[in-house]
């Protein structure tokens, strides 16, 4: 069954846990972008949901940094952080262990992946899905890759493991709807913290809607840190999706800097044949 759906959203901790303290009209704005997201997954008649997400020391560390991971268990729980801070309460959320394990097997065809029956959801994961799936009523197959601890994953293998996403999710009978999230610009965790590069930003997304593979590979790390932050590094999950859609046009559905979420907060969607 083709892949019914392809997307990006942003995922950083004070969608949730700050929303007291942002503007209300861009605030709500947003959140009405993401509840549009869930109405249009929901249309798209998906079956499940594949999460490509940059977890944070959740789950993996240095001593265990695959550059590539997909979970393969019926049930995952989160979120990892304290609930209080994060704005989310403790869930269960369902998965589907023989569809991740049929996935896994064909992306495994071009692209080496570590899988883990055992996940902690992050706010990478918690939050989109506190939006996408806030009754965890559709299964999620997380999917990890390594935009923390160098060696970076490269540019190029993002882009290759979309593609064998893509050709996975083709290849099981289930609708799959498939979800990026991270920054994009941002410097969590420093004293830059909430600092914000919209026109990097603006610049990135048109590149995402054109769907343009070369001027998307056409980043460094160096350049990426100096602009965007080690938060921009994050890009490397929507390029992912960009891979994905194979040459579907894209389209921004909200992109607006948040200060107090301390990161343009991004919907967007490609439009599927």
């Amino acid at each position: 069954m083709p892949l019914v759906y392809a997307g990006v959203c942003s995922h950083a901790p004070g969608i949730t846990g700050r929303a007291d303290q942002a503007d209300p009209q861009v605030r709500d704005a947003f959140y009405d972008a993401f509840d549009q997201m869930r109405l249009d997954i929901a249309a798209s008649g998906a079956e499940a949901i594949v999460v490509i997400a940059a977890e944070h020391f959740a789950n993996f560390f240095m001593n265990n940094m695959p550059s590539f991971a997909i979970g393969m268990a019926d049930s995952y729980e989160g979120p990892i952080e304290d609930p209080g801070w994060l704005g989310i309460s403790k869930f269960r959320a369902p998965g589907d262990r023989d569809l991740s394990q049929r996935l896994i097997a064909e992306v495994m065809q071009t692209v080496d992946v570590a899988y883990a029956e055992e996940w902690m959801f992050d706010h990478g994961i918690a939050v989109p899905l506190h939006f996408l799936t806030p009754d965890f009523d559709l299964p999620v197959i997380p999917v990890n890759v390594n935009c923390q601890g160098p060696p970076l994953t490269p540019l190029h293998r993002a882009w290759a493991l979309g593609e064998a996403l893509r050709r996975a999710a083709d290849s099981v009978p289930e609708k799959i709807a498939l979800v990026g999230t991270g920054g994009i610009s941002h410097w969590p965790a420093t004293p830059d913290s909430g600092k914000i590069n919209e026109a990097w930003d603006r610049d990135f997304m048109e590149r995402w809607c054109r769907n343009d593979r070369k001027a998307l590979l056409d980043y460094d790390d160096l350049g990426v840190y100096a602009d965007a932050g080690q938060g921009g590094f994050e890009i490397r999950t929507f390029i992912a999706v960009s891979a994905a859609a194979d040459g579907a046009a894209g389209t921004v559905h909200f992109c607006e800097p948040i200060p107090i979420f301390a990161v343009s907060c991004t919907i967007a969607s490609y439009q599927l044949s």
